[in-house]
C-alpha cells in the first residue's frame, strides 16, 4: 500500500511537471504544487519585513451591498502579511461614505478609504484640471490612479497588489499567490499579472479575452506583420485580468488609462518601461467567477461593446506610437482577418467545451464576434478622426513636478476624511 501511494504521488508529479512549459516572452509561474496557504503566508510575513505589502481595492459603493465584497473582506481580514489596505471608493455620497467606513472597519489591518466623490478629493481634482493633469472621466482607472498616488505619498510600502471587488470565488490564497512574485526579495520582478481559468458553473467565460483580444492579435500579425509588442501581449494567458502586483517604483512613471483599456494599457506601459525579465504572470486560482457585463449589442457606450472599443483603441494607439501607419483600408483588412480568426476560435472553444462537458452557446459566441468585428471599424474611425486623443492619465512624476505639494495634500485629505 505504501508503494502504491508513492507511485500515485509520482504519477501526479509527472503530470504537473509537464506544465512547466513557458509560452511567449513573459515568465509564467505555475500552480502545480501542494503548498498550503499557511506555508505561503509564513514566507510572506518574513518578506514583508523587508518589502512591506499594501493591497489596493478599487470599489463602487454598490459593491458593498453585493455578494462578493463582504466575502472578500472576510477573507482579507484573516491575512497577516498586509501592512496596509488602500480602498478607492467611487459613487458614494456622504452618508454612503460613512456607511463604507463602518463596513471596512471589520478589517484588522490599517486601512484608508479614498472618498473619490468627496469635497476634499474633488477640490484636488479641480486643482489638477487647472493644469490639464486631471483624469478626464470617472471610472476604475481614475480610482486606481489616485490610490497609487496616495501610496506614493505614504512612502512606506514596497510591494503592492491590486484586485477587483466583484470576485465571487475569492479566497485569501489568491492574494498570497498574486503578491508573492514581487514580495519575494530573491526575485527580481517589478510587475506580475494574475491569470486563472475563465470557466465557472460548467460554463465557458471570458468572452472579450477569448473572442476579441486573442483573435485580434493574431489578425494584426497577419495584417501588419510581426511586432514584438503583439507577441508580448499574446504571451499573457489572461491579459484582461484585473489582478496584478508591482513594486512601488513602478507607480511614479506609469500612465494609467481611465477607460476600459486599463488592463491592456498597464501591460503596454510595462512593455515600454521594463525589460522582459522584470515581468511575469502567475496562476492565482483554480476557479474564478465575477460580475458579468452585458454584451450591449445596440449601445456602444456601455457593456462589452464599449469595453471592446476601448481595448481595440488601446492596442491600435500603442502600435501607432511605435511607428505603425493605419488607414481605413487596413482596418477593413483587419476586420475581415479578425472575423475569420475569431470564428475559427469559436469552433475550437466549442470542441473544448464538449469534451469537458461545459456549456457554450455558439450563437451567442458568434453574435459577440460580429459585434467585435463591427467595433474594429468604429475604433478605427475614431482613431483616424482623433489620432492625438489619449485616455491616459499623466504620470505621478509629472504631477509632482507641476504641483510639488500635491501628493502631501492628497495624503492629508485622505487622512482627514478617514477621521472617526
Amino acid at each position: 500500500m505504501v508503494g502504491e501511494n508513492h507511485w500515485t504521488l509520482y504519477l501526479k508529479w509527472r503530470i504537473k511537471i509537464s506544465d512547466f512549459y513557458q509560452n511567449g516572452i513573459v515568465a509564467t509561474l505555475h500552480n502545480f504544487s501542494e503548498r498550503t496557504y499557511d506555508e505561503l503566508e509564513k514566507e510572506l510575513i518574513d518578506y514583508s519585513k523587508f518589502r512591506p505589502i499594501t493591497l489596493i481595492l478599487p470599489s463602487l459603493y454598490s459593491e458593498l451591498k453585493g455578494k462578493a465584497l463582504p466575502k472578500i473582506i472576510k477573507e482579507i481580514s484573516k491575512v497577516k502579511f498586509l501592512q496596509n489596505i488602500v480602498i478607492g471608493l467611487d459613487q458614494a455620497n456622504r452618508e454612503e461614505f460613512e456607511d463604507a467606513k463602518k463596513f471596512f472597519s471589520n478589517l484588522p489591518q490599517r486601512h484608508e478609504i479614498l472618498w473619490n466623490d468627496g469635497p476634499g478629493l474633488r477640490k484636488l481634482d479641480s486643482q489638477l484640471a487647472e493644469q490639464n493633469l486631471a483624469p478626464q472621466e470617472m471610472g476604475k482607472g481614475r480610482n486606481v490612479w489616485y490610490c497609487m498616488g496616495y501610496i506614493l505619498a505614504l512612502g512606506d510600502t514596497e510591494a503592492i497588489a491590486l484586485h477587483d471587488c466583484d470576485i465571487m470565488t475569492y479566497n485569501k490564497k489568491l492574494l498570497a499567490r498574486l503578491v508573492y512574485p514581487v514580495a519575494n526579495p530573491r526575485f527580481n520582478f517589478d510587475f506580475c499579472k494574475g491569470y486563472y481559468p475563465r470557466v465557472s458553473n460548467k460554463k465557458v467565460r471570458g468572452r472579450v479575452a477569448r473572442l476579441l483580444v486573442t483573435p485580434l492579435l493574431r489578425a494584426l500579425e497577419k495584417t501588419i506583420g510581426f511586432k514584438e509588442y503583439i507577441s508580448f501581449i499574446d504571451s499573457f494567458r489572461y491579459p484582461l485580468a484585473g489582478e496584478f502586483s508591482f513594486r512601488r517604483r513602478v507607480l511614479k512613471d506609469i500612465r494609467i488609462p481611465f477607460d476600459w483599456g486599463l488592463e491592456i494599457g498597464v501591460l503596454s506601459e510595462m512593455y515600454r518601461n521594463y525589460a522582459g525579465n522584470r515581468l511575469c504572470q502567475v496562476d492565482i486560482a483554480d476557479n474564478y467567477d465575477h460580475k458579468h457585463q452585458d454584451i450591449s449589442l445596440n449601445d456602444e457606450s456601455k457593456g462589452l461593446s464599449k469595453m471592446s472599443i476601448d481595448i481595440i483603441k488601446a492596442i491600435i494607439r500603442k502600435l501607432a506610437s511605435q511607428g505603425e501607419t493605419f488607414s481605413m483600408s487596413i482596418f477593413r483588412s483587419l476586420k475581415a482577418t479578425y472575423y475569420r480568426e475569431a470564428l475559427d476560435f469559436v469552433q475550437i472553444y466549442k470542441k473544448d467545451a464538449i469534451m469537458n462537458m461545459y456549456e457554450i452557446d455558439v450563437h451567442e459566441e458568434e453574435t459577440a464576434v460580429e459585434l467585435f468585428a463591427k467595433n474594429i471599424m468604429i475604433s478605427g474611425q475614431v482613431f483616424l478622426d482623433s489620432p492625438m486623443e489619449s485616455p491616459n492619465i499623466p504620470t505621478w512624476s509629472r504631477v509632482d513636478t507641476a504641483i510639488p505639494n500635491f501628493l502631501n495634500d492628497l495624503k492629508l485629505t485622505v487622512i482627514n476624511d478617514n477621521k472617526v
